[in-house]
């Protein structure tokens, strides 16, 4: 049985090359976050809709080279992916730019096989869901994901919702506020970030932040390199190490929920599966790109991250 599901959109991407060229690629976080968990051991299954194009076709190719599973990808006839082009600066911050409005993976919700999909839940030990991912359906069909995700709590699936926030998926932020209130109290593992919250409930101190979050299991990034894990009420501090350079924090989040995820399912504790996560992010932005190549990961995957943690 496959162990966790991830729900979202993969896109293509466009980056910039040398000089006036640019590079294709695929992205999205919550397909880099399937990415990472099945480079770390993890069997893992992508939840998305793609048209029937050859751009769709690589994706798919592409995911199961990766391990990733494909069974519950949804083709729709006549319909493309979405697309983004960003741009780096010198930090190697990046600035994104979007065209998916139409994309397939919108209608995922709203789909004849949509009901088969949102009952083949339950057959996942968790489910992997971003704010992005809630950002892209309408407002029925997110409802509909939503009340699956309540139903399948009721049995043995958990829930880990990243808060991944997107001002320009969520055009009015009261619905934004109101969809995530409605997340936190599904979920039984939220990984949030200052970043993400602070636009859409204004600056608090990260108590407060922490405190809208009714989960269980909450780990917070804060705006400097650790987080703050709470855990069945009792908060733990967790310091990133240091890296050498930073040169693309692209996926950041997205490997270190991987890791994190990964970490708990092995059985670690939340504080030490925040230092893995820390870990893998801390090798993520010392590359370009999302994924990076499968050579930079951990040798020995989770079990090395780990190990790493634990060494003086």
């Amino acid at each position: 049985m496959t162990t966790i599901a991830c729900i979202g959109e993969c896109m293509i991407e466009l980056s910039q090359g040398t000089g006036s060229q640019l590079i294709r690629s695929y992205g999205g976080d919550t397909l880099n976050t399937a990415i990472y968990l099945a480079r770390l051991g993890v069997s893992v299954d992508y939840i998305t809709a793609l048209g029937d194009d050859p751009f769709s076709d690589e994706m798919i190719d592409s995911w199961k080279a990766e391990g990733v599973g494909t069974g519950r990808v949804v083709r729709v006839k006549g319909k493309l992916p979405g697309l983004y082009a960003i741009r780096t600066n010198d930090e190697g911050e990046r600035s994104f730019y979007y065209w998916r409005d139409n994309a397939a993976a919108r209608m995922l919700l709203d789909l004849p096989e949509t009901d088969a999909l949102l009952a083949a839940l339950s057959d996942y030990d968790m489910i992997y869901l971003s704010g992005i991912t809630l950002s892209l359906y309408s407002a029925d069909g997110r409802q509909r994901l939503l009340d699956a995700l309540k139903r399948v709590r009721k049995g043995k699936t958990r829930v880990a919702f990243d808060t991944n926030f997107r001002t320009q998926g969520w055009p009015v932020l009261d619905i934004a506020r109101q969809v995530y209130r409605e997340m936190f109290d599904i979920a039984d593992i939220v990984l949030a970030s200052t970043d993400d919250l602070t636009p859409l409930f204004g600056a608090r101190m990260q108590g407060e932040l922490i405190d809208r979050i009714g989960a269980r299991e909450v780990v917070l990034k804060l705006a400097t390199p650790a987080s703050v894990v709470r855990y069945d009420g009792l908060d733990t501090t967790v310091k990133a190490e240091p890296v050498d350079r930073v040169v693309d924090t692209t996926a950041a989040g997205d490997s270190f929920s991987a890791a994190y995820l990964a970490a708990r399912l092995r059985g670690m504790t939340p504080p030490e599966s925040a230092r893995a996560g820390h870990r893998l992010a801390g090798a993520v932005i010392g590359h370009r790109g999302a994924i990076i190549p499968p050579a930079a990961m951990p040798r020995d995957g989770l079990a090395s991250v780990i190990a790493m943690e634990q060494s003086p």
